[in-house]
């Protein structure tokens, strides 16, 4: 079996975390800026540094948890894992155009 390239996971993982939503703001987390940054190492142990809106954020506790679960559902991910940061600090600023649009920012 060919193994997959870490190129098609990162689109894999992407997808799925279009999924998950901010409970207080209609677009996906994503979208919203929230992921920093996905690696994934040559074992398909997944790495996920993200943020919150705030430190306060009502689902600092379960959002990290909501996107573990959902990238272990892929097939071939053996691990993932959520490292919250607040370096730097989430801004408007780092939603995507497509955000700001449904947000009314633009």
């Amino acid at each position: 079996m060919d193994k997959p390239n870490n190129d098609d996971i990162g689109e894999k993982i992407v997808e799925v975390i279009k999924t998950i939503y901010d409970p207080e703001i209609p677009v996906d987390i994503y979208e919203l800026g929230l992921i920093y940054d996905v690696f994934v190492n040559d074992e398909m142990d997944v790495k996920v540094l993200m943020t919150l809106t705030s430190p306060n954020c009502p689902v600092a506790e379960t959002l990290p948890v909501e996107v573990e679960e959902k990238i272990k559902t892929i097939d071939i991910v053996k691990n993932a894992e959520v490292e919250i940061t607040f370096d730097p600090t989430w801004t408007q600023e780092m939603m995507s155009e497509e955000a700001k649009l449904e947000l009314g920012f633009l």
